[in-house]
């Protein structure tokens, strides 16, 4: 009552007049002054500057909403960084704004890529190229860089012999295994062979391999619809050729062009990589390489509105390989992408502002468990403080008796049950000492040595803490009682371990009987005795790791007790709050009216959140178009840099990335193929403002 009208007095002080009171001028004064002493008007200081930042909020707003597109902070991409769904790409890029969905097509490049090294690299393209009277490589150089290039004799890029599925030996031969091997992936009614490891690709589509790669072997596209596969309108051709950097580029050219090459190896080439590809109208990319559908593949979306696709098989791939291993196969892939995808601050931004009616009902939800729990507090305010200080206390002891039990947890056992071990030996040790002290009797040795045969303490409750069973009264094990081992000293109920000197099984400690209607005996702990060692090894192997974890229990441990002294200091302190805040609801209660000042905070509060929030995807989705360079790189080291030096599409964060095109740009004897695209959103001097403003 007396902290009450305290509280009440203090409370009630809003000028800051002499209380004639002396017994509370000090604590009144502590919160006459609010928490800066000598207050002046810095009110008028404060806003002009404030309302000149809203000035440049507003301005840097309009700005934003005016160049800033908040959607490409989550529309899917594709594999060169344009955005699904969007008329206008960076870098002229293509228009997809009728191809909402990121869906899949083959790299071509990669996945013919081991047919392509069978034929070049194969013993009757060797003699075509390096051997005879006429080779078609005229010099000794060439010849030297074809066969290394093919490894067919060691050297620097080589580390043994390729391994494409065999060597050809004939005309004929690599003409009929060529062409089998080609048309699995170019006639799309071969779909099932192609993943059938009885077909002329053997298991190399089938393989866990292939699907863990599945970001090597395809293209992230925009397409009209998840829908759209290999059985689509395929109304364009794309004829294979290696990428110009591939150093079998120029032999591949050679075979293709020159009139020496023989007929059959040149009739290969030419007639068996010819790809069928989308129309333009279904898949928006100028090149075909990259609107060539992968044959058996189908796609379904990943969730309703969520703008991406994800691998099925089709019914006929399915019915070749079963649907077990189907479904397992193209959930291989679909991992493999979605590990390849990393979620950036953007695209959190885009979620959130996808979920903006979710943020709304959660805000009004809050809002309501906060008035209801405004009204239990002048009720129960007491009993939370009180009850959050036992539960501080309780989270020190609960957090040593852990790091102890991690400390001493044996190989094999969890930590649950190590735990439950450790607190049933305290409790009865506890118990079992109280109960002496009060009766007086002399406290029983619980030695033991080995395996218990001599001991004679009064344990009678099992490890895991179930009570045992007299052994006189014992049914459940009858070749056990005081008949049968007269040694043993089996009394009341206590531990034991009974056996005798020709039995040919004995317990390797002290057990008893339980009254567990599921547990017929279980071994027990010598009373004191809180974990034994560990005779199979402990969970954690080195002895040191195991001590540290150990004398951090007993610092968590101290660390709880200096706790409750710093509480048992501050008790009138806390009895002091639970009053002040006591006599604040007590006033709510008087003036109803005042709730309106939260909930008008409240709502203003979210509306502006809800404001800024919007007004950032605008200013975080303004990446200039000179962000990351459009030119193109020799090598992915030039491009995407190394683990000491960045290269030119990642030189600044948030970073770009890189993607290797198949129409490579060729200066002198240099071949670029590398390409960077921008990140979804950059930081800059208009967004710094206007975090700044939300903030204050």
């Amino acid at each position: 009552g007396t902290l009450r009208r305290q509280a009440a007095k203090m409370v009630s002080c809003c000028c800051c007049k002499d209380d004639p009171n002396a017994e509370n001028k000090k604590l009144k004064d502590e919160l006459c002054n609010g928490p800066v002493k000598s207050r002046g008007c810095t009110d008028i200081f404060c806003i002009p500057i404030f309302a000149f930042a809203q000035v440049v909020f507003f301005i840097v707003t309009i700005a934003g909403v005016a160049d800033g597109e908040p959607s490409k902070l989550y529309k899917p991409r594709d594999f060169q960084g344009a955005y699904c769904g969007v008329a206008e790409n960076w870098n002229n890029g293509p228009n997809t704004e009728n191809m909402p969905m990121q869906s899949y097509t083959m790299n071509v490049t990669s996945t013919v890529d081991t047919m392509m090294k069978q034929l070049v690299c194969s013993s009757i393209v060797s003699e075509a190229l390096t051997e005879g009277a006429y080779p078609l490589l005229t010099t000794q150089a060439k010849r030297d860089e074809y066969l290394c290039e093919c490894c067919l004799s060691p050297c620097s890029k080589c580390t043994g012999s390729l391994e494409v599925g065999g060597d050809l030996t004939s005309a004929s031969g690599l003409k009929s295994t060529i062409t089998a091997r080609m048309t699995e992936l170019t006639n799309p009614s071969a779909a099932a062979d192609l993943f059938s490891p009885s077909g002329a690709n053997g298991d190399m589509f089938s393989a866990t391999d292939f699907w863990n790669e599945a970001t090597k072997y395809f293209n992230s596209v925009c397409l009209p619809d998840c829908s759209t596969n290999y059985k689509s309108t395929l109304s364009r051709n794309y004829t294979y050729s290696p990428a110009p950097d591939d150093g079998l580029y120029p032999f591949w050219v050679l075979l293709n062009t020159s009139a020496n090459t023989p007929t059959d190896i040149k009739n290969t080439i030419r007639s068996v990589f010819t790809f069928q590809a989308y129309d333009q109208s279904i898949c928006p990319y100028s090149d075909p390489a990259y609107c060539v559908p992968f044959p058996g593949m189908e796609f379904g979306e990943v969730v309703g509105g969520s703008g991406y696709c994800t691998f099925q098989m089709a019914a006929e791939v399915a019915g070749a390989v079963g649907d077990a291993a189907a479904g397992a196969l193209s959930s291989l892939g679909s991992t493999a992408f979605a590990s390849a995808v990393t979620d950036s601050f953007g695209s959190l931004i885009g979620d959130m502002e996808e979920t903006i009616p979710a943020f709304i009902v959660v805000s009004i939800l809050s809002f309501i468990v906060g008035i209801v729990f405004l009204v239990l507090l002048r009720f129960f305010i007491g009993i939370c403080v009180w009850i959050a200080v036992a539960c501080t206390v309780f989270f020190f002891l609960l957090g040593g008796a852990l790091l102890y039990v991690l400390s001493q947890q044996c190989a094999g056992a969890d930590l649950l049950s190590t735990g439950t071990e450790a607190a049933v030996a305290v409790a009865v040790a506890g118990t079992t000492a109280a109960s002496t002290a009060i009766s007086g009797d002399e406290a029983v040795s619980e030695d033991m040595t080995g395996d218990g045969a001599d001991y004679r303490g009064i344990q009678r409750y099992t490890k895991s803490g179930k009570p045992c069973v007299n052994w006189n009264t014992q049914t459940r094990m009858p070749g056990y009682t005081p008949t049968d081992y007269p040694d043993a000293n089996l009394v009341n109920n206590y531990c034991r371990n009974p056996y005798n000197a020709t039995d040919s099984y004995k317990g390797d400690t002290i057990w008893c009987v339980t009254s567990d209607t599921m547990v017929v005996w279980e071994e027990c702990y010598p009373i004191g005795v809180i974990l034994p060692e560990c005779e199979d090894g402990y969970a954690i192997d080195d002895e040191t790791h195991r001590d540290v974890i150990l004398y951090c229990s007993y610092i968590v441990w101290g660390l709880g007790g200096l706790w409750v002294l710093v509480i048992l200091c501050l008790v009138n302190r806390i009895r002091l709050a639970i009053a002040l805040n006591k006599v604040a609801a007590q006033f709510l209660s008087n003036n109803p009216h005042t709730v309106l000042i939260p909930v008008v905070q409240a709502i203003v509060g979210i509306i502006w959140v809800l404001i800024w929030c919007l007004s950032a995807t605008f200013l975080l989705s303004q990446v200039p178009a000179d962000y990351t360079p459009t030119t193109a790189y020799a090598t992915y080291a030039e491009a995407y840099g190394t683990t000491d030096t960045p290269g030119a599409c990642n030189d600044k964060w948030p970073q770009g990335q890189v993607w290797k095109d198949t129409s490579c740009e060729v200066e002198g004897d240099v071949t670029k193929c590398y390409k960077c695209y921008p990140p979804r959103y950059i930081f800059d001097v208009r967004f710094a403002i206007s975090f700044f403003v939300f903030l204050w």
